[in-house]
C-alpha cells in the first residue's frame, strides 16, 4: 500500500492530535478562569457575568453603553439593567450621562473598585508574568496574535439556541 491516501491520513493524525490537544489546553485555562472569577464574584456578592461585564468596561476603548454590554455578554435587555444595578450598588461601575445627549449612558468602572479588583486578581497576573519569562517575545507575540484571531473568530460566532 503506502499510497497517498495513506500518507495523507498519517499526516493528518498529527494536525488532528494537535487541535485536540489545543482544545483541552484552552477548556483548562477557561476553567481555570472561571474558577477565579467565581471566587471574585462570591466574594464581592456579584454573579460572574458582573465580573465579565466589568471585563468588558475595563478592557473597551471605547465608552460602553448598556446595549454594547447586552451584545458583548449576549443578554437581555432587563439582565443588563439588573447586571449593572447590581455592579452600581456594589460600588464597581456607576453611570455617567453623555454631555452632548443626555439619553445615552456610559458605564464607567469604578477606581477604587478597579484598586479591590486588582488586589484580588494580583496573583493571577504574578502567575501570568512567571510563565510569560519562559518565552521568548517573538513566542509572546504569535501567542498574542494566536488569542487575538481566536476571539476575533469566536466573537463572530453565532451562539445556538438550544
Amino acid at each position: 500500500m503506502g499510497g497517498r491516501a495513506e500518507k495523507a491520513a498519517e499526516g493528518a493524525a498529527p494536525a488532528q492530535a494537535d487541535l485536540r490537544h489545543l482544545a483541552v489546553e484552552l477548556r483548562r485555562l477557561n476553567g481555570e478562569l472561571t474558577r477565579v472569577v467565581h471566587g471574585f464574584a462570591t466574594g464581592q456578592s456579584l454573579h460572574p457575568t458582573d465580573v465579565q461585564a466589568l471585563a468588558v468596561v475595563l478592557d473597551s476603548a471605547e465608552p460602553v453603553t448598556p446595549s454594547v454590554l447586552r451584545r458583548r455578554l449576549g443578554l437581555t435587555s432587563g439582565a443588563v439593567s439588573a447586571c449593572v444595578d447590581r455592579l452600581e450598588r456594589a460600588g464597581h461601575l456607576r453611570r455617567v450621562r453623555e454631555s452632548q445627549d443626555r439619553r445615552v449612558v456610559h458605564l464607567q468602572y469604578v477606581p477604587g473598585a478597579q484598586a479591590r479588583a486588582r488586589k484580588y486578581f494580583g496573583p493571577l497576573a504574578e502567575a501570568t508574568d512567571r510563565v510569560r519569562g519562559d518565552f521568548s517575545p517573538a513566542e509572546l507575540d504569535v501567542v498574542i496574535r494566536f488569542l487575538g484571531s481566536l476571539n476575533e473568530e469566536l466573537a463572530a460566532v453565532e451562539s445556538p439556541r438550544a
